[in-house]
């Protein structure tokens, strides 16, 4: 039952204590998690940029309607997708399988030969859009984990992707920022640390079927 007091006790925090820094074991716990996060295929076109520079949290606040949680955040994480996943991506990830597992050519081959075929003949925007759902597969487990080790946590949509490329200059490293979480431990004056957290009814999201 610890989990549901856990996931009971998280809420997308609206203001953090600035004087509360996360440690270097809570934040790598948070990289390892990123990196253990199921992706669909194992593809995993995803990357994590980590901020905890306060000057470059400003700006980035300023690209987010100024939002006050990414300036005042122990740190910010910047979930973003691969922009290229072609035929050279897709063997690199099946010869690191190859690595691992010493999976035989006789097995990896075909699933490779599906993988190329099947993205060759998806366009750009099919790729970015299958992309942006493993983002939000590692955002789910991201929040988790947070509630489990009691870190604080804000998922934001509302931010300005280009002018995030252009700070953290993720166009050079052929990225394109989707989400943004910030993280740290709320203030102790945050209003909405207190109001009860709003949830439809098990019986209402949950369906059982037994026939």
């Amino acid at each position: 039952m610890d989990s549901i007091k856990n996931l009971n006790w998280r809420y997308a925090t609206k203001k953090f204590d600035h004087n509360k820094i996360l440690t270097e074991s809570k934040i790598n716990i948070l990289k390892e998690s990123f990196r253990l996060t199921a992706t669909s295929y194992g593809l995993q076109p995803l990357k994590m940029v980590v901020i905890s520079n306060k000057t470059l949290q400003e700006k980035l606040q300023a690209a987010t309607y100024n939002q006050k949680q990414i300036g005042t955040a122990s740190h910010v994480l910047v979930l973003c997708i691969e922009k290229t996943i072609d035929t050279s991506y897709i063997n690199k990830i099946q010869d690191l399988t190859k690595e691992i597992r010493n999976t035989p050519d006789t097995i990896l081959e075909p699933y490779r030969n599906f993988l190329i075929d099947m993205f060759e003949k998806k366009s750009t925007a099919e790729i970015a859009t299958w992309a942006t759902n493993q983002v939000y597969l590692a955002l789910g487990n991201l929040l988790t984990v947070c509630a489990q080790e009691n870190i604080d946590a804000c998922p934001m949509e509302g931010f300005e992707p280009k002018k995030y490329n252009d700070i953290l200059k993720l166009d050079q490293k052929g990225l394109q920022a989707t989400l943004v979480l910030p993280i740290g431990y709320r203030a102790t004056d945050d209003f909405f640390a207190d109001l009860k957290k709003v949830r439809r009814p098990l019986n209402e999201v949950v369906l059982e079927i037994t026939e």
